[in-house]
């Protein structure tokens, strides 16, 4: 039984946009038109997954060895998730909570040091090697590399209600990283989800080699906790329609709001609590920050 509900109304007048990644405004409410990238990005997605099985392969096996044999449950971790054009897959990843984590809660938010990750989870959610078995959903065609966070159907259909235009991230494979998951902390609440929305959004329309290079390499320094994002050109800042970016100096023109205060409550990208949809469980109805996590 899913523990969270339908709360508040739609925002259908709220635009956002992305700052200093060029003219114009990314709305949550439009349709978006996918780029002509995506005819083959699938080709090189699967090629380059199966590249990296060779040695993610007795990594993966280690791994789940390691969970199965340090807490009761399985090492492999089975969810389903939402993948493109709505269609529902089952996504692997390496357990890093107790297998008896939603018994009595059901689907909800996970929490900056969840008390049901276990001692291994935390180290494998710190350096997100509970990711690796995605691969797989990647070789059978159900994710991409980078793209939107596959989400649960429980969160598809309350997001879908409350915010305008959220199935337009679902034009595309879903990814194990992407844009939003390395710009944005973990989604604390309503606002947090609409934020990464516009990134993935911009994602799904400017896709490229290029850029997918770019997310890739930023991907795997941070595997080493190194700050990559705006060495490599990816950092982007989300606001309002009608906000300004700071200033030069640090000061704020008008009432900008960043990131970092619109998730509030929300950990760094990189602590514990991990990226957005990357969690095996959640906690509260989103856009309830008090109950709070690709």
């Amino acid at each position: 039984m899913c523990a969270i509900a339908a709360k508040g109304s739609p925002l259908d007048s709220d635009n956002y946009r992305v700052d200093g990644a060029g003219p114009g405004e990314l709305l949550a409410s439009y349709d978006v038109i996918p780029s002509s990238y995506f005819r083959w990005k699938g080709i090189l997605d699967r090629t380059l997954a199966g590249l990296l099985l060779i040695p993610g392969l007795p990594i993966v096996g280690l791994l789940a060895l390691l969970v199965r044999t340090t807490s009761r449950g399985p090492g492999i971790l089975r969810q389903v998730r939402i993948g493109r054009d709505g269609q529902r897959f089952t996504m692997y990843k390496i357990r890093t909570m107790r297998s008896d984590a939603e018994a009595l809660t059901g689907t909800v938010w996970a929490k900056p040091m969840d008390p049901r990750v276990t001692g291994v989870g935390r180290v494998l959610r710190r350096f997100h090697l509970d990711e690796f078995p995605q691969l797989f959903n990647v070789l059978r065609g159900n994710m991409s590399l980078i793209g939107p966070r596959p989400e649960r159907p429980e969160f598809v259909e309350i997001l879908s209600r409350q915010i305008p235009g959220y199935r337009n991230r679902l034009a595309v494979h879903p990814g194990i990283t992407g844009l939003a998951q390395l710009n944005l902390p973990p989604d604390s609440d309503l606002e947090s989800v609409k934020c990464k929305l516009v990134l993935d959004l911009q994602y799904v329309e400017r896709a490229g080699l290029l850029l997918d290079v770019r997310v890739l390499l930023c991907t795997l320094a941070r595997l080493f906790k190194l700050p990559a994002v705006r060495l490599l050109g990816l950092e982007r800042r989300v606001v309002r329609s009608g906000q300004h970016a700071p200033s030069a100096n640090g000061s704020a023109r008008g009432d900008y709001t960043s990131p970092d205060k619109i998730v509030a409550a929300a950990p760094p990208p990189d602590g514990d609590g991990k990226n957005g949809t990357d969690h095996e469980t959640r906690e509260g109805l989103p856009g309830q920050a008090a109950r709070k996590p690709r």
